[in-house]
């Protein structure tokens, strides 16, 4: 019953209230970001959810707006600005998916949403993973909280990326969807805010 019909209530009442509590704080963010560095305040990316439907993620900018290269980022990366470093070591760059979940992208707890081209390597894993709407935080999101020192220390970011973390990652989806409920979803919220 939560999985079909009340998670999506639990998510539109929870990004309001969290849009409303945080809005102070995103307009200091924004003032720093455009105080930092030219370019939008907001950086959207095209992601992966449920039914592998496509969409875009909004997050706080903090690389440089002329920046290119893969789509995972390093602790290293050189395309990171100042106030960047910040808001990606605090998570505050992905606050903006409230905006996300409000819409109906995404849920407040579910598999975190990934760019097509890793979906595409590991698409038969992935037909499990998209069975549910991706979402902000899940058990995945809290291991590889440093995820970008963890990419650090590897020549081959992306390899590292696709062969060592991503399997992990998939198998901590799996184990979220085999256990939805309310009640896991605000333990998972819980421990979010407390690793934060």
């Amino acid at each position: 019953m939560y999985k079909n019909f009340g998670k999506r209530a639990f998510d539109i009442v929870s990004s309001l209230i969290g849009l409303i509590l945080l809005s102070p704080l995103f307009i200091i963010i924004s003032i720093l970001i455009k105080l930092d560095s030219k370019g939008d305040i907001f950086y959207t990316q095209e992601r992966v959810t449920k039914d592998f439907k496509p969409f875009k993620l909004f997050k706080f900018r903090s690389m440089k707006s002329d920046s290119k290269g893969l789509s995972i980022t390093s602790a290293d990366d050189n395309r990171i600005t100042k106030i960047g470093k910040f808001i990606r070591k605090t998570k505050i760059d992905e606050l903006p998916q409230l905006l996300n979940v409000l819409i109906g992208d995404m849920s407040l707890v579910g598999p975190r949403p990934e760019v097509a081209k890793y979906v595409d390597i590991k698409k038969d894993e992935y037909k499990r993973v998209l069975e549910v709407k991706a979402g902000i935080t899940d058990n995945s999101a809290i291991a590889f909280r440093d995820e970008e020192k963890i990419l650090a220390q590897y020549d081959n970011k992306e390899k590292a990326y696709i062969d060592i973390i991503l399997p992990q990652k998939i198998e901590l989806y799996y184990q979220y969807i085999e256990n939805i409920s309310l009640k896991n979803d605000i333990i998972l919220i819980l421990k979010t805010v407390k690793v934060l």
